[in-house]
């Protein structure tokens, strides 16, 4: 079962973060703001009620006459407050209602015959500051998800565009570029963990480059070595006297010699040293007589002929080799189609390796047991080397058997497609594309 997993920019999980830490502050504020407030307010309100009370008690003839509202043995009066009042105390009390209805305030003082004065009002006023109050940090607490969120994007977004710049320049090292730096790329004044993230990624390019470039030197300079005693070696072949004995030692050394010059071939590529020599060909002629020489049981086929600018010893070389391929490993008939700037190269064997698909072709890899046998794996990898100088792309894939049957040995055979770019190549690795003088 495929596991659902939800993809989101860096910019938008900050600024997600930075709301939510706003909104959960804004309200903590928000309710400690209110609380405070209406604490404050009732307070404010029960010691104006006792004042006023008090004044009451003090000023008027509370037995005949109750001005401002006061009441003497006030039926409505609070059970606890009237407890309090009869004891001798003065107090006052807060009388909530329910339905959301504003409490209202009491305040009650002892007369000397035994009666009890009271004075109340409703909360109302203060009901509607704390209310205009509350809207007022709604509004606020609003402002700050707002500000906060436009906040983390900004932050967020100029993180994400940097680490954007270092895949990408990332990206471009492992397509073959080592002269790109994620450091450059990623810029910037500020620096953070970006620039750590990027300096480290520069210093691994850097340390698999060297540790490539050695292994290529070593690579070149012992095929290059081989060459003088591999050559010595054919040439005392030669002396030696006719027989069957005398033709496999002839057959080794010419193999080890093609071995040597395959391996010095694919050094050169990887160091991106070599330089197309463009000519016009007219593609679908030029195919049709390199075919005839190097295979001429195979079946070409033009479909539409086109001039293109090329170079034709790497063109005759990446035909050579999946020809070659295609003879070697796979079965006849071995059919080559041009239509265009696409070369087809198809044979009817077993088809191309499954790790041959996925990773591409692999130096000393022949492939599975059903298309090994003689051969080092290097043809391939030597005709889409070939194919980069050129500025082309060559891929590989495997025709179904007939029925749509998709199972390991049901292939109906191995096709290899070489496009050929509709531009020339303007330059290969660090040395400029030369076009030849027709």
């Amino acid at each position: 079962m495929k596991r659902f997993t939800l993809r989101t920019g860096i910019r938008w999980k900050i600024s997600f973060a930075i709301a939510a830490v706003g909104a959960l502050i804004a309200i903590a504020l928000s309710l400690v703001v209110h609380n405070a407030a209406r604490v404050s307010m009732l307070q404010s309100a029960r010691e104006v009620q006792m004042e006023r009370v008090q004044f009451i008690a003090k000023n008027a003839e509370v037995v005949k006459k109750t001005p401002l509202g006061a009441k003497i043995d006030d039926p409505d009066l609070p059970r606890e407050l009237r407890d309090k009042v009869r004891s001798g105390r003065r107090g006052s009390y807060v009388q909530e209602h329910g339905g959301g209805a504003a409490p209202e305030v009491w305040a009650a003082v002892p007369l000397g015959n035994g009666q009890v004065l009271s004075l109340h009002n409703s909360f109302q006023e203060n009901a509607n500051l704390l209310r205009a109050l509350d809207e007022a940090l709604v509004v606020g607490s609003v402002a700050v998800v707002v500000a906060g969120s436009a906040l983390g994007v900004l932050i967020g977004g100029q993180i994400s565009r940097r680490l954007r710049k270092a895949a990408a320049a990332a990206g471009k090292v492992a397509q073959g570029q080592p002269g790109v730096r994620v450091r450059d790329a990623v810029g910037g004044v500020v620096r953070d963990e970006t620039d750590d993230l990027a300096r480290a990624v520069d210093a691994m390019a850097d340390a698999l480059q060297q540790r490539l470039e050695a292994e290529r030197r070593v690579t070149a300079d012992i095929a290059h070595e081989l060459r003088t005693p591999v050559t010595g070696l054919l040439t005392a072949a030669e002396l030696l006297p006719p027989g069957r004995p005398t033709e496999l030692v002839r057959d080794r050394a010419q193999a080890m010699r093609v071995l040597v010059e395959d391996v010095l071939e694919v050094a050169r590529l990887d160091s991106a040293s070599e330089r197309a020599e463009l000519q016009d060909v007219a593609l679908g002629e030029f195919v049709r007589r390199r075919v005839s020489v190097v295979m001429p049981d195979a079946r070409v086929r033009v479909v539409a002929d086109e001039i293109v600018a090329t170079d034709p010893r790497r063109l005759e070389r990446i035909l050579g080799n999946l020809l070659a391929n295609a003879t070697r490993y796979g079965k006849p008939p071995v059919e080559v189609d041009v239509e265009g700037r696409v070369i087809r190269v198809r044979d009817h064997g077993p088809g191309f390796p499954e790790a041959l698909l996925k990773e591409g072709p692999s130096r000393f890899r022949t492939g599975s047991s059903d298309r090994a046998g003689v051969g080092h794996g290097l043809g391939l990898t030597i005709a889409a080397g070939q194919a980069r100088v050129l500025g082309a792309r060559l891929t590989f894939r495997n025709v179904a058997a007939p029925g749509g049957i998709e199972r390991e040995g049901a292939s109906a055979g191995a096709v290899a497609v070489l496009w050929l770019p509709e531009h020339a190549p303007t330059s290969t690795g660090s040395f400029p594309v030369v076009r030849l003088p027709e």
